[in-house]
């Protein structure tokens, strides 16, 4: 940060305490902005009365452990490369992850997009090539595009585990739990870059709750949290925008297009949460034929968290990481019970790393 900028979030945080007069529980909905909030310290420099709840922002947190144990399922047989981003390797199926899958043969490679496993599976045509499909809105336009290429391409040995998930659902999820202790949301500025943030309206409106759109940067964050304390303080419930130099009201509408043209809208399990209808995005039948779900033969079990993991509650924001039992022995980044151990956007890893608990 740059001196002019911590200067810049100094006098914002003073604003933020003279302004302050009640107690506010404001959830930031984007596990990168957990990650950038306690690397800041921001939760730190708020008046005692702003309290930040972590939400569930990390799409490796909130993938259920039944998409877990499909993935494992597809990557153990034979002649299928499963491919997927990094850190789902390291989240824990029922008994088992994809890195242990892994070592035990199966061919699980890790990529940077989509499209690198296009490439891969126009590489190797003897082969099944499976890209797992995470996410929130905001990976949705680069998997849309890596199926309308292989579609055009005719490349028939390309497929997806589709397992993204929608922001707004979730936000509706949390506010109309009976435990619900949200106040406001900060939402994530990369998702309404891509969706924009005219969904959010209505949530505002109906749950009676400001939303304001912030970045990733401390004083991004920061102003975020001004202009949702001035919304609370003075009993407006609306949604603004604090990122405004990449975030527009409709977003970006050729990639919602492209996304409205291959998925729609499915009910989907969020790990820890319970299943959100409308709250994931399947293919439409035209692409049924890249979905692997519908190629591969996938029996599950009863599927069975640890009973020792409170991950669900700290992703609804009921719980902090540390009111865990095995925050911090069992449950380590090395040794992770649950997903929010396991990738760094994750509340529990981020309180880890940065709250010097070892």
């Amino acid at each position: 940060m740059s001196a002019e900028s911590i200067q810049q979030t100094k006098l914002v945080l003073n604003e933020v305490r003279r302004i302050t007069t009640k107690a506010w529980n404001i959830m930031e909905i984007c596990g990168g902005q957990t990650h950038a909030i306690m690397e800041f310290g921001l939760d730190q420099l708020l008046p005692e009365q702003i309290t930040l709840i972590h939400g569930p922002g990390c799409p490796v947190c909130v993938t259920s452990l039944e998409s877990i144990e499909r993935a494992l399922s597809i990557a153990r047989q034979p002649g299928v490369i499963f491919t997927s981003f990094g850190d789902m390797l390291r989240v824990p199926g029922a008994n088992n992850d994809l890195f242990g899958a892994r070592a035990n043969g199966a061919d699980v490679r890790v990529v940077y997009s989509p499209m690198d496993a296009v490439k891969l599976a126009q590489s190797n045509p003897e082969k099944k090539v499976v890209f797992f499909a995470i996410g929130f809105e905001t990976t949705v336009p680069s998997i849309a595009t890596s199926i309308l290429h292989a579609e055009k391409n005719q490349i028939s040995n390309f497929s997806i585990l589709p397992a993204n998930v929608l922001v707004p659902p979730a936000m509706q999820a949390i506010l109309s739990s009976p435990d619900n202790q949200v106040n406001a949301f900060l939402a994530a500025g990369h998702v309404c870059a891509i969706m924009g943030y005219w969904e959010y309206e209505a949530i505002a409106k109906q749950y009676k709750t400001p939303i304001v759109v912030t970045g990733f940067e401390a004083l991004d964050l920061a102003m975020g949290i001004l202009m949702t304390v001035r919304q609370l303080e003075q009993d407006r419930f609306e949604v603004e925008n604090a990122y405004p130099r990449y975030v527009t009201r409709e977003g970006n509408q050729t990639a919602q297009a492209m996304i409205r043209q291959v998925f729609e809208p499915v009910d989907r399990q969020w790990r820890g949460i319970g299943t959100i209808p409308k709250s994931g995005l399947g293919l439409r039948k035209e692409y049924q034929n890249f979905d692997a779900v519908q190629l591969f033969d996938l029996p599950l079990d009863d599927l069975k968290e640890s009973p020792l993991c409170i991950a669900g509650s700290v992703l609804r924001g009921i719980a902090k990481p540390t009111d865990c039992p095995t925050f911090s022995t069992l449950c380590t980044p090395s040794h992770p019970l649950g997903a929010p151990m396991v990738s760094a956007e994750g509340a529990c890893s981020a309180c880890y790393h940065y709250h010097g608990v070892n």
